[in-house]
């Protein structure tokens, strides 16, 4: 099953429609401040009118195993959710506070089905912690930071670190994070390269230093330095004496050393 089937859970995917901004607005301001009736029939509205972003999340877990209808309905619970707590007091467009909503819920479903355990504590603290986040967000309509988070849970800040990243889920280093239609930039395109230049520069020294020995001398070292054989391993395989292999590999390693300016 893929998701680029019109149909999930009995909704037509293809039909779905999409709220302006104006009128999410008033939406949001009919289920809080209108009649029983008005706010029920405006959280119907606004729940359809928005399932069309639970579909653009759940198409970032694609290729995980799950049932796209399951990921559909925990989707719409996160939608519900983002609905109820949203506060339409603050500057930020409902998409803005719903997405990080959304995809909260269908990690916490993951996470509850993963193969991979974590312990109950680390879990426990992990919810909390994002439930005190989810709290702070709607009411300061910002990120909190994670003092703020541990101070709201009571908890110290390395304990949240801790948590809240062994419930993150892994990310492929080819993962797309941006596109402009003619050129795609993965994850690895984001990622430094911490290796240091003069360490950079010395292993080509060596490689090329390695390439000037004989073939013998080569393979003495390969089978001393990268297969752990001891002298008199190597000496039975290729059929010299032990004292031929320490004077080759002696002989070896001194130039190479000579070669890198030692």
């Amino acid at each position: 099953m893929t998701f680029n089937k019109v149909e999930i859970c009995g909704v037509n995917t293809a039909g779905l429609k999409v709220l302006s901004e104006e009128r999410k607005k008033e939406l949001i301001c009919l289920i809080h401040n209108g009649t029983p009736e008005e706010s029920e029939r405006a959280r119907e509205e606004m729940i359809s009118g928005n399932l069309k972003l639970v579909l653009s999340v759940i198409r970032k877990f694609a290729g995980r195993g799950e049932n796209p209808d399951d990921l559909f309905q925990v989707g719409c619970i996160g939608l519900m959710k983002a609905i109820d707590n949203f506060n339409p007091e603050l500057d930020v467009r409902f998409s803005t506070y719903g997405v990080p909503m959304i995809i909260g819920e269908v990690r916490r479903h993951l996470r509850d089905y993963s193969p991979v355990r974590i312990s109950r504590s680390i879990k426990d603290t992990a919810y909390k912690a994002m439930q005190a986040k989810e709290r702070i967000t709607a009411e300061s309509g910002r990120e909190p930071t994670v003092k703020e988070i541990a101070a709201a849970i009571e908890a110290e800040p390395e304990q949240v670190v801790i948590a809240l990243e062994a419930i993150v889920d892994p990310v492929s280093i080819y993962e797309p994070v941006y596109s402009d239609g003619s050129d795609t930039v993965y994850v690895m395109d984001t990622l430094g390269d911490k290796t240091d230049d003069r360490r950079w520069l010395q292993n080509i020294a060596l490689r090329d230093a390695v390439e000037k020995l004989s073939p013998r001398e080569k393979n003495i070292l390969a089978m001393r330095y990268l297969r752990g054989k001891t002298q008199t391993e190597v000496a039975e395989e290729i059929g010299i004496s032990q004292a031929q292999v320490s004077r080759l590999e002696k002989t070896a390693m001194l130039r190479i050393r000579k070669d890198l300016g030692e």
